[in-house]
């Protein structure tokens, strides 16, 4: 079962300094981190604040090819958590025709937010993200108790 999700917003961890993004489901407000990269961060935050570039940017890129070649981005799924590693997919369609294609998460939403394409998270890897072995990721429970925690106010100028 696939749940949709909103990007919360992007934030900063402050145990290792890397950018987290944080999808919310509407319903349930269950959360989910994903720690991403600082040039994945920045593709996404460039489009949260509405930042277009003089040139066309990666994913920009992406969505005009998309365009060009009529596909349409249906959306993105979330779909495992192996390793401590999210995986994700784009359902695109093109003429009546589907295709899937493999993607990191970051990448994912980084498009979606530009084409307007719903973010959709697997109901396992909600539940896998919850029973990550606290020995294996101690930073990633003290986050996830954080996140928990926190004052929606702290969440950051990202919010959306």
């Amino acid at each position: 079962m696939q749940i949709k999700m909103k990007l919360k917003s992007l934030l900063i961890d402050p145990a290792s300094n890397m950018p987290i993004i944080i999808l919310r489901d509407e319903t349930s407000e269950e959360v989910l981190p994903i720690w991403v990269g600082i040039f994945e961060a920045n593709a996404i935050a460039m489009q949260m604040e509405k930042i277009t570039s003089p040139r066309p940017m990666t994913h920009d890129l992406i969505k005009n090819i998309l365009l060009g070649f009529h596909l349409n981005l249906e959306k993105i799924v979330i779909n495992d958590l192996r390793e401590s590693t999210f995986y994700a997919t784009l359902h695109l369609k093109q003429n009546g025709s589907a295709h899937e294609i493999d993607a990191r998460p970051s990448d994912a939403i980084a498009l979606a937010l530009r084409t307007g394409a719903p973010i959709f998270v697997e109901k396992d890897v909600l539940e896998k993200a919850k029973n990550v072995d606290i020995r294996e990721l101690s930073e990633a429970d003290r986050l996830r108790k954080w996140l928990e925690n926190i004052d929606p106010k702290e969440l950051g100028k990202y919010e959306m």
